[in-house]
């Protein structure tokens, strides 16, 4: 049957999947139609079209890609004319498209919002219009329909919201979170894609990850601490060669600024920019910057240089700094204040702390202290001298550590017991009791001293017993050998069956986690999108124990494969026990508990 014929928003020659053909949207929809043909073979609603992708303006081919609600392949669509027309024609579709997209997605937010809670039942209904059991849910059924209301509350977003970050900073930093751990991307994979969890009740309780994350993307890279100094490479044929990057000319121009001034008054008028890093790397002024003490031998290697000469500085090694520090250095921090070490028996200068007994180190101890120097005036930006100082004279508040007080005491979990009173009462009222003796110090103390009497000899007559050693000995061997063994031991359980049962098992313990958290909710200390409320967190109890009640099926049915691949089904009891006694913990709590409260 042919189509109707309908206006045409834009119109353009496109080809799908390499067949040529007519690309129309309407007001209605989105058609491609191959050519020749009446009927179009791609017709997709305008409230489908979710997302839109474009090639880059400088490909050699001009496409498009149009992703669905229910498929996220959605259809790519190459135009054909000729470049200039093409990206012309991609631009109106993508204009209209636009809005279209924006459109539709505010549609989303709206129906989400005023979504009702929808509540599944403990026990499992079939989907089936018959009373047949259904068999296992292929993708299609596991796929998350657009319409799937929100489970946990219907004013909560479907993904996890980071307060001080936006939507989008928020996707990226759940996706590195997932990037760098493949267990939970597993996880996220399995109950989220698969449509049992929404996003939301994923990164619930998960929240110190995202802000883990968020701060160490917020860390900004320090200048190196390293002192810069290139190190030559022999290449073959005995050649010394030095790689020159711009971030070693940058570092070089930063650490000595007489090299930044060699390079702007030589280059280009006198040198080129290849002839003067060759001239530089065997001047002195070169050798003089190593971080290295400079011994005699290699200044007569060095070559003299007409250029580079002229830029030399005589050697830091006086007894005071050629740089002096102009700011007023604090008593606590200040090395060179010794005029209050000998107030009790003298006023003289203390010269012990002086440096220059070795005359060639102090250039490049100097050297160091100004590198130092320069990493902290980086590291604290440009702030004047008055506010880099502590604002407290007070020497003593200086000395005063934080880390050195006690931490103050936290109120910790409330215990919640029946007859509180009453108990406290029958301890006091106990004849036994420490309140029906009376300590008296003064026997206490005799005691422990009569105790202590000729502790010497006793202790020289003390003999360790060899049967008890041994016995400890040949206990922590067996113990040892038997995880060697088990080690080493070949794991006969199929890669398949194997798979499965992590999957059972962190399943298991995500809609435990799921329901534990709603049944009783840490106390909120991040920042998350809003507290639930106790209908919100009820319906998110059955929703988790509807899910919970079907793991022991799961667990019996592993037993079944595990005895088709003549796997013993008692490993395979044994090795999901843990997690079977937690889910009928979760179980028995729940068919026993009251209402939550607020």
């Amino acid at each position: 049957m042919g189509s109707a014929v309908m206006p045409s928003v834009c119109a353009a020659k496109a080809s799908y999947k390499k067949a040529p053909g007519n690309l129309e949207l309407s007001d209605t929809h989105l058609q491609w139609t191959p050519e020749g043909k009446n009927a179009p073979v791609v017709r997709v609603g305008q409230a489908e079209v979710i997302t839109l992708l474009c090639s880059k303006e400088d490909s050699t081919q001009t496409r498009m890609k149009v992703t669905l609600v229910d498929d996220a392949n959605g259809f790519t669509f190459t135009f054909t004319s000729p470049q200039a027309i093409a990206r012309a024609e991609r631009e109106k579709f993508t204009k209209e498209l636009t809005t279209i997209i924006a459109r539709n997605r505010a549609t989303r937010d709206v129906a989400i919002r005023v979504a009702p809670v929808v509540v599944p039942p403990p026990t499992p209904i079939s989907t089936s219009a018959s009373n047949a059991p259904t068999p296992r849910p292929g993708p299609e059924a596991l796929r998350p329909s657009a319409s799937r209301a929100v489970s946990v509350a219907s004013d909560r977003r479907n993904s996890p919201v980071i307060s001080g970050y936006e939507t989008s900073n928020d996707y990226n930093l759940r996706k590195k979170v997932l990037l760098s751990n493949t267990d939970l991307a597993a996880l996220h994979k399995d109950l989220v894609m698969g449509g049992q969890i929404t996003e939301a009740e994923f990164w619930d309780g998960r929240e110190h990850l995202l802000l883990t994350q968020a701060a160490a993307d917020k860390q900004k890279k320090g200048k190196p601490g390293q002192l810069v100094d290139p190190r030559p490479e022999t290449v073959e044929g005995g050649d010394i060669k030095i790689r020159i990057t711009p971030q070693l000319v940058h570092d070089i121009f930063d650490e000595y600024p007489v090299v930044a001034k060699a390079y702007s008054e030589n280059i280009p008028s006198k040198l080129t920019e290849e002839a003067f890093w060759k001239r530089y790397f065997q001047s002195k002024l070169f050798n003089a910057h190593r971080a290295s003490i400079r011994s005699s031998a290699t200044q007569h290697v060095v070559k003299d240089d007409e250029i580079f000469d002229q830029y030399l500085e005589k050697d830091d090694d006086e007894l005071e700094p050629r740089r002096q520090r102009n700011e007023k250095v604090q008593l606590l921090v200040d090395l060179a204040a010794t005029l209050e070490d000998h107030t009790e028996t003298g006023n003289e200068r203390d010269i012990t702390m002086q440096a220059g007994r070795q005359k060639g180190a102090l250039p490049l101890i100097r050297k160091f202290n100004e590198h130092s120097e320069r990493l902290l005036n980086s590291a604290l930006g440009e702030l004047p001298p008055a506010k880099r100082q502590r604002k407290d004279s007070d020497f003593y508040q200086q000395i005063d550590l934080d880390d050195l007080h006690d931490s103050e005491s936290s109120a910790g979990i409330r215990l919640e017991m029946l007859d509180r009173q009453r108990y406290f009462e029958g301890r006091m009222q106990r004849p036994g009791g420490l309140q029906g003796k009376k300590l008296d110090a003064r026997t206490m103390a005799k005691g422990a001293r009569a105790q202590l009497v000729d502790w010497q000899s006793k202790l020289a007559q003390f003999k360790q017993e060899r049967k008890p050693g041994d016995a400890a000995v040949n206990t922590m061997t067996q113990n040892v050998s038997a995880r060697l063994e088990t080690k080493s031991r070949k794991n006969d359980i199929p890669d398949g069956l194997f798979r499965q049962m992590t999957t059972c098992q962190t399943a298991a313990n995500e809609f435990l986690r799921q329901y534990w958290s709603a049944i009783h909710p840490p106390p909120v200390d991040l920042p998350t999108v809003a507290i639930p409320t106790p209908a919100q967190r009820t319906a998110k109890a059955i929703k988790m124990i509807s899910y919970l009640s079907k793991t022991p099926e799961k667990i019996a049915a592993l037993v079944k494969v595990a005895q088709q691949h003549n796997v013993d089904p008692l490993r395979i009891e044994t090795a999901m026990r843990p997690v079977l006694n937690a889910v009928n913990q979760a179980l028995t709590y729940d068919r026993n508990k009251k209402p939550i409260r607020a």
